[in-house]
């Protein structure tokens, strides 16, 4: 991969050596608290939950790493190397805080990005806007040349234009620059011959060719994906330069490495390369996570559900493998990859764990709309000031706040005492501006609060099955994140599934997804042929000369990697595809195998297929490759206390109108057994909290995961 840019390549110079440090550190940014693991030497691990520092997202990382080590004893030289995830990226879309970027494109292709896919994501909302344009008009530019789809140069690139635009660019005082040219993917001659007039005339600026970033057919995909790679590269390779200086000054000698929106972990520094590939890097974590606590328990279909402080999070994993995909949405209020629903976000189109996102968590405001409806989310009162009952200045009602005042919290503080609560100025702000306009009681409106974040989380859950074609009634809800575990009976209920896993350390558990994730990369390429005439030999040679792009960009030997292979297939005519995994040994068996999966899929997904359809093509092939790493964790998750067992208590909580306010235990996890014992219960714990209704029993599985069983 060529060079993006040279403020990338300054923005970090990182340990290039493994380091031989013993203990594992991973460090995983919420938008409200920052989660920290060790994955000691022993086998056990060790957690902490420290707030987030907005003002730099970097301190509270190395912060929480130094708590964590004094806890433990350790000094920064036993560290080794740091597993990051991160909401840099994502942040900097859906707050619109992302670089001053440019666009330069083919003549007659400037208004792509406004146009889309001309779909709307909401049919019968009249007042429906989309949210605007990442690069705004003014700074989109057209310069004259034409490709075509067969790599013939139809018009050459005007130079003279060329040099008008880039002097129009730096008045324009862009940071970034994004280039997508019609055909650029089948001859990137003109893209390169842009991109090097970029870097020579603006140096420092932040420049994404398509052709580095997505060399596939679709304009408006590949436009979008550049362009949100220009977008969040300088607040990205500021980011992990900042930490990186911090790493250095705390005498943290291990590599930083960051976990990808794909599930695999990749050097900082070719992060900042291609920073369009951490966007979902955080919630990708906890789906590493989840499967491998779910091979671990026996359980191969999962849906999971991370809710943190600010957006709740769903994936699937079928039959033990996690579900991934290419086509994706971030931003306009649900970041999904759903075939059926899209048109609200901006086109990602690059390897993605399938997860969809709402902005429903701990920190979501309750507000009111023009109608007086009730909502929840998708702002949240973050870290700073955080929700009214942490008593740093919050005026909103909460979730948490509601959770509070439903007795599900800690009346007086969270996180093993880190987060004091003032359970009074909960009850206060829910009063005032929620019980007041709903003209209820306490209860009543902090179940209403929790009834329609539920509903938001619905959303996220059915993205990824039934807008998919998956039944969630065949799977198990695993819930994770700090209020997982609060929502999950609840959401699992109203979905009619009937058991709920709740993994050891849920709280942090994507931090614990990111110590068992592999390093790995992938990259792609447009492959236009039908499978009933493409040579074999071919289409092997196309995916030999891919394999070794992927070697070279992920900087280890092939002697250490385990390649996979796959193709994007669809049948004649169709728009859009699906992905299918491809074998190694290619002959015309292996052809009709690839053929015959993607139809599978194609089933699978829409209900049906083509019997008299003019045949399956490939449209693009990709190749994965992955470290094998004998330093990865291959047992159960082992979390080591570092505080004492809590005695059984109890508090009052109310669980919703059909089942009222009870007296309810409010246990510590190791209080549970291999027996179910019955609801109402709260089991309280450092990392989270889980409320297990009456209607359900909670047991102990032989891997630390409390097993609900709702409506026995």
């Amino acid at each position: 991969m060529s060079n993006m840019s040279n403020y990338a390549h300054r923005a970090t110079e990182l340990p290039s050596g493994p380091a031989k440090a013993r203990v594992r550190v991973a460090a995983d940014i919420g938008g409200t608290f920052t989660d920290i693991a060790f994955l000691l030497d022993d086998g056990t691990i060790a957690t902490r939950k420290v707030p987030s520092t907005p003002d730099d997202y970097g301190r509270g990382v190395t912060e929480g790493i130094a708590a964590l080590a004094r806890d433990l004893g350790l000094t920064h030289a036993a560290l080794g190397d740091v597993l990051h995830g991160c909401t840099v990226a994502t942040n900097a879309i859906l707050e619109g805080r992302g670089a001053r970027t440019g666009l330069i494109t083919t003549r007659g292709f400037r208004d792509v990005l406004e146009f889309r896919r001309i779909r709307t994501p909401r049919l019968y909302d009249p007042l429906y806007v989309r949210p605007a344009p990442l690069v705004p008009r003014e700074l989109r530019f057209e310069v004259k040349e034409r490709v075509a789809a067969d790599g013939a140069v139809i018009t050459a690139l005007d130079e003279a234009e060329l040099k008008r635009v880039i002097a129009a660019l730096k008045r324009s005082a862009v940071e970034a620059v994004a280039v997508c040219f019609l055909h650029s993917y089948a001859n990137p001659e003109h893209e390169r011959r842009v991109g090097a007039a970029l870097r020579q005339a603006l140096p420092g600026v932040f420049v994404t060719l398509s052709v580095d970033i997505l060399p596939e057919i679709r304009e408006y995909e590949r436009t979008s994906t550049t362009v949100i790679n220009s977008y969040v590269g300088p607040p990205v390779a500021t980011y992990v330069r900042a930490l990186a200086e911090r790493m250095r000054r705390e005498a943290m000698k291990g590599r930083l490495l960051v976990m990808q929106s794909s599930g695999g972990i990749l050097g900082a520094d070719m992060v900042t390369r291609v920073p369009a590939r951490i966007v979902e890097c955080g919630p990708a974590a906890g789906v590493i996570g989840a499967a491998y606590q779910a091979a671990m328990s026996g359980t191969p279909n999962v849906i999971t559900l991370d809710m943190g402080g600010t957006t709740a999070k769903a994936s699937m994993i079928e039959a033990g493998k996690i579900v991934r995909t290419d086509e994706y949405e971030v931003g306009g209020g649900i970041s999904l990859s759903s075939r059926l629903v899209k048109g609200g976000g901006y086109a990602l189109k690059l390897p993605v764990i399938d997860i969809s996102e709402v902005g429903a968590g701990g920190g979501s405001i309750a507000w009111f709309d023009k109608a007086g409806a009730l909502k929840v989310g998708p702002r949240s009162a973050g870290a700073v000031p955080g929700p009214a009952c942490y008593g740093m200045g919050g005026t909103e009602a909460t979730v948490t706040d509601a959770n509070v005042a439903l007795g599900f919290l800690n009346p007086t503080a969270l996180a093993g005492g880190s987060v004091p609560i003032d359970a009074g100025l909960a009850r206060q702000v829910l009063t005032e501006k929620v019980t007041k306009r709903l003209q209820c009681g306490l209860f009543d409106a902090a179940w209403a609060i929790h009834v329609v974040a539920s509903a938001n989380m619905m959303r996220a859950v059915k993205a990824v099955s039934t807008y998919r074609g998956r039944d969630p009634r065949d799977c198990v809800l695993m819930a994770f994140g700090g209020n997982g575990g609060i929502f999950a009976c609840e959401l699992a209920r109203q979905l009619q599934m009937r058991r709920v896993l709740v993994p050891p350390a849920a709280g942090v558990f994507s931090a614990l997804g990111l110590g068992v994730a592999d390093i790995a990369y992938g990259q792609a390429r447009a492959f236009l042929e039908r499978v009933d005439t493409v040579r074999p030999r071919t289409l092997d040679q196309h995916f030999r000369a891919l394999a070794r792009d992927v070697e070279r960009a992920i900087g280890y030997p092939r002697s250490r990697l385990v390649f996979r292979r796959s193709a994007a297939m669809r049948y004649v005519g169709q728009a859009f595809e699906l992905t299918v995994p491809v074998g190694d040994t290619l002959d015309t068996a292996a052809l009709a195998t690839a053929a015959a999966a993607f139809e599978a899929e194609h089933e699978r997904t829409y209900g049906h297929r083509l019997s008299d359809a003019g045949g399956v093509e490939f449209v693009a092939i990709e190749v994965t490759a992955t470290l094998v790493d004998d330093q990865r964790p291959s047992g159960a998750f082992n979390v080591r206390r570092l505080t004492a067992l809590a005695p059984e208590t109890t508090r009052r909580a109310y669980l919703g109108p059909a089942m009222g306010e009870f007296d309810t235990p409010v246990i510590d996890r190791p209080h549970l057994s291999a027996s179910p014992r019955r609801g109402p219960l709260i089991v309280e714990e450092y990392e989270g909290t889980t409320v297990v209704p009456p209607d359900a029993t909670a047991a102990l599985d032989g891997t630390g995961n409390i097993v609900i069983e709702i409506g026995t």
